[in-house]
């Protein structure tokens, strides 16, 4: 998930995004796996500096999607009833 990790890497370095989370071009799902990056990356760029808050926001990024989209489908959602 690409973009997850170029908005997590922006908001990281202090950028803010435009609009929502769908101007970022994101799934909502996308944008709950991007706020728990960057919370994480945060805490991390404090203590250890930069490139380990890089790294981590590389690892979570792939584990998260993955994660949340091995089914390969959307989430199951009150519309899909």
């Amino acid at each position: 998930m690409s973009a997850v990790g170029y908005w997590a890497r922006e908001m990281l370095d202090g950028g803010e995004p435009y609009g929502d989370y769908q101007s970022m071009g994101l799934s909502n799902r996308q944008y709950d796996i991007l706020r728990e990056v960057v919370d994480a990356a945060r805490t991390l760029k404090r203590d250890q500096g930069a490139q380990e808050a890089d790294e981590l926001i590389g690892r979570q990024v792939r584990l998260a999607c993955a994660e949340g989209y091995r089914d390969g489908g959307p989430s199951n959602g009150p519309w899909q009833s």
